[in-house]
């Protein structure tokens, strides 16, 4: 009688610590990874960060937003890239036109060291004064020190509006 009302509690007590700013998950190997506290404001200012290396004009500090092993799926390229050097290829051209991107809406999800901000952008083209309407998916991972993408999925629009 007494486990019944036991095990409710401890259930109650764990869910609570999921739910404050920094949380433990325990892997089936009994390993327990610490979760980074974070917010959706937090996670909406990776794309700023992302956007302001784009107005550098260095592809190399574009790439610094990304995880070593990551996904580059860009929106004027057919290629996937997955090395620096082909996201820095890739940005090296994309940076030429002078692009700044705005959110026009988005989704936020967190989960444990990871986070999807997914939607919609516009880039403005400051060589052409061209823009582009795009969905996108960013998934960041934490990796103990600072928020990367893992992949960057990016589209234009299919209906021109």
């Amino acid at each position: 009688m007494k486990n019944s009302t036991i095990v409710p509690a401890a259930l109650v007590l764990v869910l609570a610590g999921c739910t404050s700013g920094s949380s433990k998950l325990e892997s089936g190997t009994g390993n327990t990874e610490v979760c980074k506290a974070t917010s959706e404001q937090e996670i909406s200012a990776l794309f700023d960060r992302w956007n302001r290396s784009l107005q550098t004009g260095d592809p190399h500090k574009v790439v610094a937003n990304y995880a070593e092993r990551s996904i580059l799926l860009p929106t004027v390229s057919n290629k996937p890239r997955l090395t620096p050097s082909e996201k820095e290829d890739y940005f090296h051209h994309f940076l030429a036109n002078k692009p700044v991107g705005r959110i026009d809406w988005r989704m936020i999800e967190i989960d444990c060291n990871t986070a999807i901000d997914a939607g919609l952008y516009t880039f403005t083209f400051g060589a052409t004064g061209t823009e582009v309407k795009a969905r996108y998916t960013y998934t960041y991972k934490w990796d103990g020190q600072q928020w990367l993408i893992t992949s960057h999925h990016s589209s234009a629009m299919p209906e021109k509006n």
